[in-house]
């Protein structure tokens, strides 16, 4: 899986940005997994694992009405766990994950139920704030197997929109570091 963050640091290289990351069921893999990869300290800014509702309230910013009237396991609160470690970390992207790993459900919602998102400086969004991404996901497995999938899949989610807000210029010198002509 690695490769995932090694090429997520590769093109926030690129751009010249940084990443920040909250995480709840995972508690700490995504970031494991981003500064396993060589040269993290250029791109990686930092984590907050926020498996208390209180601290993704009170460190992230989370609504509270949203949290208590739906839940920690929402994908309004994955987005809002994004935009406020994005703004904490002073990044310009945030990612995080919230959902229910098991051995049982939690906030009304099943085991596998998971939200991963992103919120970065969109081209299509008009604004350095963003817009955010929210992928609603449902996992088969065991415990630890619905946690490393939601790392796989937070960071699949941040890849794509990196590749995808890629400018021209951006892809000639991504094509150049590697050899391309």
């Amino acid at each position: 899986m690695n490769s995932l963050a090694t090429e997520v640091l590769r093109l926030l290289g690129v751009r010249g940005e940084t990443l920040a990351v909250a995480e709840s069921l995972t508690g700490g893999l995504v970031a494991t997994e981003i500064t396993a990869a060589p040269g993290a300290s250029k791109g990686f800014r930092g984590s907050v694992t926020a498996y208390a509702t209180d601290v993704k309230r009170d460190i992230l910013g989370v609504d509270s009405t949203l949290l208590a009237e739906r839940g920690a396991v929402d994908p309004q609160v994955a987005a809002q766990m994004a935009i406020g470690v994005r703004k904490i970390m002073g990044a310009d992207w945030g990612i995080s994950t919230t959902g229910v790993a098991g051995p049982e459900a939690q906030d009304g919602q099943q085991v596998g139920t998971v939200f991963v998102a992103v919120d970065g400086p969109f081209a299509d969004s008009g604004s350095a704030i963003g817009g955010g991404k929210v992928a609603s996901l449902r996992l088969n497995g065991d415990r630890a197997e619905i946690r490393m999938e939601s790392v796989r899949s937070v960071l699949a989610l941040l890849l794509k929109e990196l590749a995808g807000e890629q400018t021209g210029n951006e892809r000639a010198q991504d094509t150049e570091q590697n050899g391309g002509t």
